[in-house]
């Protein structure tokens, strides 16, 4: 699953988030056009501060929808026609598995915060 994941990074999320997962320059500041720049993956980012239902669902159907920000615009794809579901969690467990250990658990900590809410 991390050979197929990390193949669909290359193919479908490096040319914005970086090779690296590093992201784009000055990610934090919108650019000219109001949209804020592909953010790292890595552990610089905010990636990791997100369940993975939730990292699941911008993919899939994107910002906006995922967030519930109906007026949110995002230089972001939706990859729900693109990528089969077992492709965006292929891909979110191979971003998750190259983060450190200590931001791994922070990450599970964060998972099963979201699991116990939702009883």
């Amino acid at each position: 699953m991390l050979e197929q994941g990390r193949k669909v990074y290359v193919a479908q999320c490096a040319s914005c988030h970086g090779i690296n997962r590093e992201g784009q320059a000055n990610w934090r500041e919108r650019g000219a056009d109001g949209r804020l720049p592909a953010p790292p993956h890595d552990e610089t980012g905010h990636t990791w501060h997100h369940p993975d239902e939730l990292l699941f669902r911008i993919t899939k159907e994107g910002v906006a929808q995922a967030a519930g920000l109906q007026d949110y615009e995002s230089n972001m794809p939706t990859y729900g026609a693109t990528l089969s579901d077992a492709d965006i969690v292929a891909v979110l467990s191979w971003i998750k598995s190259q983060w450190p250990a200590d931001i791994q658990a922070t990450h599970d900590g964060i998972n099963r915060q979201a699991r116990e809410s939702q009883r």
